[in-house]
Order: structure tokens, then sequence, then C-alpha cells
């Protein structure tokens, strides 16, 4: 077992740092960013295990490690090096330790809420000074007093120090809930899920100054690496999920839907209810739910139609319960919704299944699951699914994905997939990039990974910066069409440089393909183009292991290929400005 999956195995992490690092770097396709760790405690050893974490993310980090206890000097009376770091993520690695001062028994009301707004107005100026950076940066919130003068009454009054970091982490959370490229990093759920005596080390703090035990380390750094993971679009996208002794207890076949466990009757009942509950709510994330189970297709329903199943039909997008080999199914679902299969978590109580899993479709995640108590624990504690941004099109995935479903048995009726694209009456919605939407691009920017030309990710205000921005061309894309939205589901951006534009990023969606858009998309930029007297476009294709997809797209749309290199680099120049005729001619176009 990975020792780097839950439960990870701290002390080994630990232990074999040197020789994880070693392994993971020497991994292919590996992306380098730049990471500044802002100190309010020792952040040595949390740079080397965030690092192992990191590398087993597919980013190959290179570190800034501000000064001892200097965040604030650091963020606010930056003397140019970190600026001239540029940093792609800044971590402000702080914590309870670093509040200077805590009201007292003594102090009045008043007093003790002049010192709270004066302790968040500290760390509210170093992470809009870190903000200023361009970049998304990650702040801890504040782990609990170990110690309470006042016992039970340190939680209600305002002179408590269980209450004052309760209210700190409160305004902390409201900032970064209103402030974009600001993420919350949640060291008191930490404290929380380990236990403050285990966490809250005292000989870690007056030996080492660290923050935390020094065997609580990997956990803190797991976190922090999810949140980088999910900004830069590694999240994965689906669970692949067994039925039997999975969403619910024994096997429907042979003892029947009645014979199931499930419900409040018993307590493994009530586990797999549970376990139910969470994944529903999971999918009102975005996250895609689907069946992969060994069964006959009606005893699998039958089961999920019982009174007390939180789970129905309708809540899984494929649905596969049959007697093929689960990889089999497991890839055929990837292929039918347009994902890689490296985009699921397969979950399954049989570990010979997992183990065949993990064999033919090595980029799956496959979770150990034991009993049905610690299921939810398997998924939720491994940050596969760690939510950034929560979008209305990402509540609204898995039914733009249903919607998907329901053209692929619209087509099987036709014989030329043009009539059939009309049959969907689709629109076409452009624009430019603007403020209403600039949450979403930047978003499908950061998890697009198979249609993304030149895999580059932008930040909120990197994206911010190029509304109205002359100097390039923005276009976003909406489809709609007779099944519903498919929401803003393309990007490009363009930079004018004299008559000639130089395309810096084009991504879609995968739910969008084959549907022409990507057509009507050239289409309306060739158009925005000409208004601005350019003459040519040049656009780039950099490969990766998952952009294969697209690897002679801009030959398919007029553009002559000038340029390759050993990696596989590739540019094309377009210049067929005249008399260029409209390449998609299947939807309604509408500009905005």
């Amino acid at each position: 077992m990975n020792i780097l999956d839950h439960p990870i195995d701290a002390a080994r992490i630990l232990q074999k740092k040197r020789a994880l690092k070693r392994e993971l770097s020497a991994r292919e396709g590996l992306v380098e960013k730049r990471v500044a760790i802002l100190s309010g405690s020792t952040i040595g050893e949390v740079q080397n295990i965030l690092e192992v974490f990191l590398l087993a993310q597919g980013v190959r980090p290179v570190f800034y490690q501000g000064g001892y206890g200097l965040f604030y000097e650091n963020l606010v009376f930056d003397d140019g090096s970190l600026a001239a770091f540029a940093p792609d993520f800044v971590y402000i690695h702080t914590s309870s330790r670093n509040i200077r001062s805590w009201p007292c028994p003594a102090d009045s009301a008043q007093q003790a809420e002049e010192l709270l707004e004066a302790e968040y107005s500290r760390f509210e100026a170093a992470a809009k000074a870190a903000l200023k950076l361009g970049c998304p940066v990650i702040l801890n919130n504040f782990d609990l007093p170990v110690y309470r003068v006042m016992g039970n009454r340190e939680g209600s009054d305002p002179r408590g120090r269980v209450r004052f970091a309760r209210r700190l982490n409160e305004k902390l959370a409201a900032l970064v809930d209103a402030t974009p490229n600001l993420y919350l990093n949640d060291l008191a759920y930490l404290q929380a899920q380990l236990g403050m005596e285990r966490f809250s080390d005292q000989t870690a703090w007056y030996a080492y100054k660290y923050c935390c035990a020094i065997e609580c380390i990997p956990y803190l750094c797991q976190s922090v690496a999810n949140i980088i993971k999910s900004l830069l679009g590694r999240n994965k996208k689906a669970l692949a999920l067994d039925l039997d002794n999975t969403l619910w207890g024994g096997i429907v076949g042979d003892d029947g839907p009645e014979g199931l466990t499930l419900g409040s009757e018993s307590p493994a009942g009530m586990a797999y209810s549970e376990f139910q509950t969470y994944l529903k709510e999971l999918s009102q994330t975005g996250v895609l739910l689907n069946v992969c189970s060994k069964n006959e297709e009606a005893n699998a329903l039958a089961g999920l139609a019982r009174g007390d199943s939180v789970l129905r039909r309708e809540d899984f997008v494929s649905f596969k319960a049959n007697w093929d080999p689960k990889h089999e199914n497991l890839a055929s679902m990837a292929k039918e919704l347009n994902l890689l299969p490296e985009s699921f978590v397969f979950v399954d109580d049989n570990p010979a299944e997992r183990e065949i899993v993990r064999t033919q479709l090595p980029g799956v995640a496959v979770p150990e699951l034991t009993c049905p108590e610690e299921y939810i624990a398997a998924i939720d504690r491994s940050g596969y699914f760690e939510v950034t941004t929560l979008s209305a099109d990402d509540r609204k995935r898995v039914e733009m994905y249903k919607q998907n479903a329901q053209r692929a048995a619209a087509e099987q009726s036709f014989t030329d997939y043009n009539d059939y694209l009309r049959s969907l009456d689709m629109t076409g919605e452009f624009g430019a990039f603007d403020n209403e939407h600039a949450e979403r691009i930047c978003q499908l920017i950061n998890k697009t990974n198979q249609f993304n030309l030149t895999t580059r990710r932008y930040t909120p205000a990197e994206v911010e910066s190029l509304i109205g921005d002359e100097g390039h061309i923005t276009l976003y894309g909406r489809l709609v069409d007779k099944f519903g939205d498919n929401g803003i589901v393309t990007a490009l951006i363009g930079k004018c440089e004299g008559d000639t534009l130089d395309m810096e990023l084009w991504i879609m969606s995968c739910r969008t393909f084959k549907r022409r858009l990507e057509h009507a998309m050239f289409d309306e930029l060739v158009r925005l183009a000409r208004e601005k007297g350019i003459k040519r476009i040049v656009g780039h294709y950099y490969p990766t292991a998952k952009n294969l997809l697209v690897r002679d797209f801009y030959a398919t749309i007029g553009f002559e290929q000038t340029a390759e290199d050993e990696a596989g680099n590739r540019t094309f120049v377009f210049t067929g400005f005249e008399g260029y005729q409209p390449q998609c001619g299947v939807m309604e176009i509408k500009r905005v």
C-alpha cells in the first residue's frame, strides 16, 4: 500500500522522505511550480514533506522560504526578493502561536473586542499583501489554545482564549469567502481530527518551534497539497461504485432487496445509509456518481429502489451492472463520459477487484476499504475532490452529463451526423471575458486537460487583468441545446502583436467534444481578429500525456504547421482570412 494514501503512514513518510523525493522526482510529466512559504514558526520539515506530497500530485515545487516568524514582515515589507521569486502559490504558515495579544480575564469585553480587531487586522494585512503577488494564497486558520484558564466558560466569554480563536477563525473564513484567490487551510479541523494532545505538542513547540507535533506535519502538508492540486485542476472527477457490501450490506442477487442491510435498523445499516448520503452530497459539488457492479441490472435497480435507499438510479450518470470485468467497465465508462480513466476513483469492498483495477488501470485511484463505518473517511480524507471553488456549473454538472447521455441516445437514430447536430437546436453564445463569468472561466482553464493546446494555467487575478485589455482577444463560449444548458465550456486567449495574433490558450470541456463548438469558436475568433486588423494567427501545441486528442487540431481548421521540436511542441499559422467561410453551420450564434 502507498504510504501517502489514506490512512497515511506519517512515521514512515518522515523516515523515508528523501527516498520518496528521489522516487517521485524521477516520474515523467512533472509540472514545475514556485511555492513561497511564509513562516509563523519553524517550516523546515513542512517544506520537506510538502514537497513529497506535491511530487505525488505531479508537481515539482521550487521553494522560497521566508525568515523564521517573519510572515508579516516578509509580505507587508517585501524587500523585493519575494516579488522577484514570482511565486505561483503563497502559503502563509501561521497558527495560534502567532497570536500576539490574547485577552485575559482582567480585560473588559470592549478591550477583548479591540484585541480581536487588532489581531485580525494583522493577518488580514499579510493576506492582502500576499494577494498583490498575483497568485493563489493559502492561509492557515487557528488551532485552539492548549489550556483554558476559565474552563468551559472559555467557549462563551469574549475574554476567553477559546472563543477568541474561534472568532478569529470566523473572521478569516469571511475574508476568504469574500476574496478571490485566497484559500483557507483548516488547521483547526486538523487539530480536531488528530486530537489536541497529539497535534498541539508542547515539546515540539518549546524544543523546535513547530506549531504542531512533528508526527502531524504529514497531515498538514497533505492538506495544503490538496488545495494546490485542486487549483491546478488535478482533482478526480468521478466515482465508479460497487453495490454489494459497498452501498449496502449483503448481496442483492442472493438476499433480495428486502434482505439488504441498509437504513436505521442496525449500526451497519446506518453506516451504509450515511455513506450514501455522503456520496449524494458529493454529487452536488459536481462529482459524477457511476455504478460499476457485477450484478444483474434488474437486481441492482431493485436494491436502489428500496424505500430507505438514499441513492436512486437517477443519481448515477453511467450504470454498468453486468458480469464483465470491472476494469473493462470502468474504461468503457470513461470513454462514454469523455473522461480519462485517471479521473476516476474506484470504490469496491473486494480487495481482489481493487487490485485488478490498480494493475490494469494504474491512473485510477483505489482507496482501501475496511468496514462500512470507515468508507466515508477512506474517500473524504484522501482529498480526491478538494473543493476550491463551487460554481453554478459545478452544481449542475451531473445533470449536464445526464443530458449528454440523452444526446448520445438521440444520435443513434440518425445516419447523418450533421442532421443529428442540427436536430439538437444548438445555440453557441460567445463573449469577451467579463467580471460576471471570470470565476467560471478561471475554473475551466485550470481544470481542463484534454482539449488544452498550451496547458497554461491562469490565476483569477490574471484572468481579471485580461478583461477589457485591448492588447488581447479573449473569448468564452456557452452551448445550449434542446436538452439543456451546458454552461461555459470553452475559452481562448490571444495576444495581439502588430498584425499577428499569438494564441496563448484554447481550452474546451470534454462534455462538448464533437459538437462543432470549436469550429463556431474559430469562426468568431476570425471575425474579431479581422476587426483588429490581424493578418495571421499563430497557434501552439505543447504535448502532455492528456492532450494528445488535440495534437492535430489546428491543422483541421485551416492552419499550416510551420515547426516541431524534439519534444513534440508544434507551431501552426493561419493566414486564410481572404474569402474565409464559416466552418460551423449547425448552430445559431449569439454574441453577448
